[in-house]
């Protein structure tokens, strides 16, 4: 379905096209329903013949995803989960986090809800078993081993010191680790202290009985909720009123190992069609379904969906409905979760609604400010001079409007030039009035609002804003709130929620242009002191940057390993040291001294 510009509004699917179009046709339901909403913005409908109802659910799921139409279910939970992955593909395998799953031949383990239990199994697999800490596929040979290996925490296969079998033993180990198969896990390191015992490697045979008994420990800690050893992921759906949770319990081996949750607003279908659509998102070739899903409700096409599924697991796969016993326990659990979600949402939405009428009286607004638009200006000496936009919806962060301006028009540091640019560049077409905010907020003082007022005027586009600015007066004094047709700031308490929040957006707003403050000076940085060093071009400096990844780590490589790089030979790359650490003192004992 298309609107007027032929955007796309829906996509879905249908055995009966002629039947489910003619639905929408007499559609006689409430005027402020999501069908009669919908149905008034359609202009077109394109359809789609496919030759079976699989490749339908397919190319619904791939359309949506393309298109992200406004009235079907894009679950949005605003994070891109951890992987851990382990390069068995490699010689020298090794383990580290990635967000992006490749069909690489690798193993990923994930995703992980929580980065931080993410960081703790890293960190905990470090401790456990030395792998090596260099980036790349390929292993790079070294005359003497880095600091990790006399740090006992890598076994230094760069530098010819590790066993290939022992080390592919390791990674073995930590597969199971991974995987959930401990008894495999602890029976394996058992018959290795028993071996390094009978051999009369005492200290070995330790260090060995101190990783079980820390592996004990961490075990003990594990939250087991069910007695079958399957993967299963359990699907709970709650409804309040119009609002739609979706949580996700991730269970590997018996033991919970993350939690998604999705809310939805105002989602457009019924029920077994919403939990449909957003089982097609959940899952794909880079995040493979379990071998169990369990549903609160059958779905609608479940047959079609489960064979869609397998396909891409490509292992016997199963979806279903729990009546009884354990899985009908779990069931309630993910139900739990999906009611405990709604509730946070009418808590917040509630707080949210009072904040907002506060703000309407106080600030003089109006309409409620549900579409908040804050703009800061960040400069350095007059360097490098940005301008940062965040967004806030409904009193929370919408981070895919957040804009960065870089800016072209000034000289110096001119914070009044510099928001004049970046505000004429927001609101330059006035004829677009339905993506104004309902209150522009400017990090600044009177003097930044009046420029700010007179962009708009020039634009045309002031009628459809509520102005405020706020900024740091004497350190005594605190914060201060200003508005067009005032004189003097508005007499907020420090501890006023209305005042906090403004502070809370403008400090984003800077966050927000500090980091690419920071990001600009720092490729300037690297692009100066690379471009200084003789005999080094545009390519060759990229291939330094490919094979190093940083400054920092091109300075402390050694004359050998830069000499390594494709196209750097023995001569050019003691220039390149020199030249890296020419302010250095000379070494004691050296020619120099």
């Amino acid at each position: 379905m298309l609107g007027k510009k032929r955007e796309v509004l829906y996509v879905g699917k249908a055995k009966d096209l002629y039947k489910r179009l003619s639905s929408y046709v007499h559609h006689k339901g409430p005027e402020h329903s999501k069908t009669t909403v919908m149905l008034a913005h359609v202009h077109h409908v394109d359809t789609l013949l496919t030759s079976s109802e699989k490749e339908a659910l397919i190319l619904e799921a791939s359309l949506i995803k393309k298109h992200r139409p406004r009235y079907n279910v894009i679950l949005r939970d605003d994070k891109s989960y951890p992987y851990i992955k382990v390069t068995i593909n490699e010689h020298w395998p090794r383990v580290f986090m990635t967000r992006r799953k490749k069909r690489d031949n690798a193993r990923y383990y994930g995703p992980y809800s929580s980065s931080s239990a993410m960081w703790t199994t890293l960190k905990h697999i470090a401790s456990l078993f030395p792998l090596r800490k260099c980036k790349g596929s390929e292993l790079k040979a070294r005359k003497r081993p880095c600091l990790n290996y006399q740090m006992g925490k890598c076994l230094a296969p760069c530098a010819g010191k590790a066993d290939h079998d022992q080390y592919l033993k390791m990674v073995k180990n930590i597969t199971f680790f991974l995987e959930g198969r401990n008894k495999k896990l602890l029976a394996s390191l058992k018959d290795d202290m028993n071996l390094a015992s009978a051999a009369l490697e005492f200290e070995k045979a330790a260090a060995i009985r101190d990783k079980i008994l820390s592996l004990e420990t961490t075990l003990e800690k594990q939250i087991i909720v069910s007695q079958k050893m399957v993967d299963r992921d359990v699907i709970g759906f709650a409804r309040k009123g119009t609002s739609v949770a979706i949580s996700l319990l991730q269970i590997r081996k018996g033991i919970i190992v993350g939690n998604r949750r999705f809310f939805l607003d105002d989602p457009f279908g019924q029920d077994p069609e919403i939990l449909s659509q957003g089982l097609s998102q959940i899952y794909d070739r880079l995040k493979s379904p379990p071998t169990e899903i369990l549903l609160p409700f059958s779905v609608a096409d479940q047959s079609v969906a489960q064979e869609h599924l397998q396909d891409l697991t490509e292992r016997k796969l199963h979806i279903y409905v729990p009546q009884r016993s354990e899985p009908k326990t779990l069931m309630e659990m993910a139900l739990s979760n999906a009611h405990q979600l709604l509730e946070e949402h009418h808590k917040k939405s509630e707080s949210w609604t009072k904040l907002a009428e506060s703000m309407v009286k106080k600030l003089k607004l109006t309409r409620l400010p549900n579409h908040l638009e804050c703009v800061d200006i960040s400069n350095l000496s007059g360097q490098n001079s940005v301008g940062s936009l965040v967004c806030f919806i409904n009193g929370e962060p919408e981070k895919k409007r957040y804009r960065h301006y870089k800016i072209k028009s000034v000289e110096g540091p001119d914070d009044y030039a510099s928001m004049y640019e970046v505000i004429q560049r927001r609101f330059k077409d006035g004829s677009e009035t339905e993506d104004m905010p309902d209150l522009l907020l400017i990090d600044g003082g009177k003097g930044q609002l009046g420029v700010v007022q007179r962009v708009l005027e020039e634009v045309g586009t002031l009628e459809y804003l509520n102005l405020a600015a706020i900024a740091k007066e004497k350190e005594q004094e605190g914060e201060k709130v200003f508005l067009l047709n005032r004189k003097n700031p508005l007499p907020l308490p420090h501890h006023d929620p209305v005042l906090l929040f403004l502070m809370k957006v403008r400090d984003e707003a800077h966050r927000f242009g500090v980091t690419f403050h920071r990001s600009l000076r720092k490729k300037r940085t690297l692009a100066s002191t690379l471009n200084d060093i003789p005999g080094v071009g545009p390519e060759k400096r990229q291939r330094l940057l490919s094979s190093l990844g940083s400054i920092k780590r091109i300075k402390s490589s050694s004359i050998e390993e830069l000499s390594g790089v494709p196209g750097i030979g023995p001569v050019l790359a003691r220039q390149i040291h020199e030249f890296l650490h020419r302010d250095e003192p000379p070494a004691s004992g050296s020619p120099e001294s």
